[in-house]
């Protein structure tokens, strides 16, 4: 397993996109900061950045590395090797890669400028938004054997949600606009890791009091240590239900 990891991680960090990427983060996290007079506004800043950016290269690199690598898995297979032990290796290797690369292009200008509580949230949720939507990316390649579907469909997903998300919860707001909807809110919340991780930094940079009532349900849940383990606990479970389903459904795919 090691020296597939290896493997995979050498190749994922020579890879052009993947170092464009790093680049891209560098440069956007440099400046946000040098641009703002205060550096949690320019966390902020940098947060939008982390929140569209990450996400988006994580699932379509992914979708697109586990396509090109099907011969490779394939010689993989034929080994000796159980299938879930080299399923767990290429995603190992692949949300290594990609959390190591959004760490030196956006953790470390994070570390200079903002080095404190807020900071390592923000460090650590980028983290945690790389290897779950390379852990999303692979169950939708193996959900699907056509590679222009399986890249359509992790695209769709990372669309639903960033975008598609935020409006279906808009007209259920609308629509039981009558009703206290505060509480459920953070039960809808779970369904989305991007939703949750920017309520998490939002509510560490004090923004919550320009989202009203509903920022002070937010707060007095998410803003407790109770709130915070159920947040990143709901994270971690992004990362391990579609790992897990992925790799049983490898397990028994026909390759």
């Amino acid at each position: 397993m090691k020296k597939i990891v290896k493997y995979v991680i050498t190749d994922i960090l020579r890879n052009k996109i993947v170092l464009v990427y790093t680049l891209f983060l560098l440069v956007s996290s440099f400046s946000v900061f040098s641009l703002e007079d205060n550096s949690s506004k320019g966390l902020l800043s940098l947060l939008n950045i982390i929140l569209i950016v990450v996400p988006l290269v994580s699932i379509i690199f992914s979708s697109i590395y586990v396509y090109n690598s099907a011969e490779f898995i394939e010689l993989l297979v034929s080994q000796p090797l159980k299938r879930k032990t080299i399923w767990l290796s290429l995603f190992t290797g692949l949300s290594t890669s990609l959390s190591i690369a959004f760490f030196i292009g956006a953790g470390i200008p994070v570390l200079i400028y903002q080095a404190n509580m807020i900071g390592f949230t923000m460090i650590l949720i980028g983290l945690l938004l790389s290897i779950i939507f390379v852990a999303i990316a692979m169950l939708a390649t193996v959900k699907t054997r056509d590679k222009a579907k399986g890249i359509g469909a992790a695209i769709m997903l990372w669309l639903y949600f960033s975008l598609l998300f935020d409006g279906l919860v808009l007209f259920l707001l609308f629509q039981f606009a009558d009703y206290p909807m505060e509480k459920p809110m953070i039960a809808i919340s779970a369904f989305n890791p991007i939703d949750l991780s920017r309520i998490l930094i939002l509510l560490q940079l004090d923004v919550s009091a320009m989202m009203g009532y509903t920022g002070a349900v937010f707060k007095d849940f998410f803003g407790t240590y109770a709130g915070i383990i159920f947040s990143f606990a709901i994270l971690v479970l992004w990362i391990v239900l579609p790992v897990w389903y992925a790799a049983r459904k490898f397990n028994t795919k026909d390759l």
